[in-house]
């Protein structure tokens, strides 16, 4: 979990330190901050009305139009979100489904523009999947809009969409602190470590929650989904075959973890990861690619991952799945990120073998305080405020001039500024960076 705390201990460390000539500066509250982008640019969700939709970026780009006191942001499959130390919530990209929260809005969807309807609600944080976008206020109130007919507006039985923000009346006696979405499911962590799921529960991607467990049509792909337009033909012909599945159409506490305190959850297409306060990490849903990180593919629902050391915050992508991990060596601790699952595109940073956790290389002895999984790439940010990329490069997602894979971590040379988070969508990426002066 990216804890807004770890963007206040980047910030300190950022505080007076001295890059060259330049020095950068940030605190949260007050002082600028600028979101910059990178990558395919065919739904808008880059953000760079100069350019138009349907054009990449390969370098890091601010976007404009936003304002200069963002604080947390958040990328949805094609979609981005932005929060602002006011409480504000800006969003640009896809909207088809009404993910933006613009309703009968003309202006192009690579406008950032404020969403309306949370006038009210002072807004802490934003989470988006594919046809969804979810806001969280500073009460703990969750709200979500869009559209999905698999229940991942947890709004009751057979609504599928949400044109303007809808409070999640189920989850209103709980303090909401996260929110992490799949393809088609969600999952809510509360201020206490309680953990709550919805959407579409095939695989137990969201443990059990009361809903019968089937295993879904997508993981009768025992041999993996092929290279990027192989697996979206796939995949759609799979959801095809899922609109008789099960679905849990409000937030039900999942039931392996009653009494089980949560730290941080993340939500990859079709699985889900789960960290306990204790350390113990547990992963749920399709198998299918090794992103369980065990090796028994049978199970379904909650069982722990093979991970070596002491995990303190996870990610999970298309089919990947990223941790940052305590790892005991001799006399101290290193701090390391490791990466378990689908590996076609150099996205684990490493080589095999793929279903089990293994160590990433090539950070440099950096140390790692956030990861996040796009479709095919992977983004880390380290304790001095840098950012690190690897993976898939096509459309310029790494954001490093070229659309060439990468197998190990790679600085982000040319960001001005001290990194504060850096998240990925399916194909595209956004860095919330501290403004810096001459």
């Amino acid at each position: 979990m990216f804890r807004l705390h770890s963007i206040a201990k980047i910030s300190n460390f950022c505080k007076d330190v001295r890059v060259g000539r330049r020095r950068w500066f940030t605190t949260i509250g007050n002082n600028k901050t600028k979101v910059l982008t990178f990558g395919d640019g065919s739904h808008g969700a880059l953000g760079i009305p100069n350019t138009g939709i349907g054009i990449d970026a390969y370098e890091p780009t601010q976007i404009p139009n936003l304002p200069s006191d963002v604080s947390f942001i958040s990328a949805g499959h094609y979609h981005s979100l932005a929060v602002t130390s006011a409480g504000q919530i800006w969003t640009w990209g896809r909207n088809e489904e009404n993910q933006l929260g613009r309703i009968g809005s003309r202006e192009s969807r690579s406008v950032a523009k404020r969403v309306e309807g949370l006038e009210n609600v002072r807004v802490r944080s934003a989470f988006a999947s594919g046809v969804v976008s979810t806001a969280i206020g500073d009460d703990g109130s969750l709200w979500v809009w869009g559209r999905s007919k698999r229940g991942q507006l947890g709004l009751g039985e057979g609504v599928v969409e949400a044109l303007g923000p809808s409070k999640v009346e189920t989850l209103g006696q709980e303090h909401i602190v996260k929110v992490s979405l799949g393809w088609g499911h969600g999952l809510a962590l509360s201020g206490d470590g309680k953990v709550f799921g919805w959407g579409y529960v095939a695989d137990g991607r969201v443990g059990n929650v009361g809903v019968p467990l089937e295993a879904s049509p997508l993981d009768s792909f025992a041999n993996g989904y092929g290279d990027e337009e192989a697996a979206e033909k796939k995949v759609a012909e799979a959801m095809r075959k899922e609109n008789d599945m099960p679905i849990a159409w409000e937030p039900c506490l999942v039931e392996e973890l009653r009494g089980v305190k949560v730290a941080d959850i993340a939500c990859g297409s079709d699985h889900s990861l789960v960290l306990c306060e204790d350390g113990t990490l547990l992963s749920s849903g399709s198998n299918v690619y090794g992103q369980l990180g065990r090796r028994c593919k049978e199970d379904l629902g909650m069982s722990p991952v093979d991970v070596t050391g002491s995990p303190v915050s996870i990610a999970a992508g298309l089919g990947h799945s990223l941790a940052i991990c305590d790892v005991q060596s001799d006399s101290s601790t290193r701090r390391v990120v490791s990466s378990w699952g689908w590996n076609r595109s150099q996205q684990l940073g490493r080589g095999k073998p793929e279903e089990v956790p293994r160590e990433v290389e090539g950070l440099d002895g950096e140390r790692p305080v956030s990861v996040s999984a796009g479709r095919v790439h992977s983004l880390c940010v380290t304790e001095k405020g840098e950012g690190w990329v690897w993976g898939c490069g096509k459309n310029g997602r790494l954001g490093l001039g070229s659309s060439v894979d990468e197998p190990e971590p790679m600085l982000l040379e040319d960001v001005e500024g001290c990194v504060l988070q850096a998240v990925a969508g399916f194909d595209h990426s956004l860095i919330l960076v501290a403004d810096g002066l001459d």
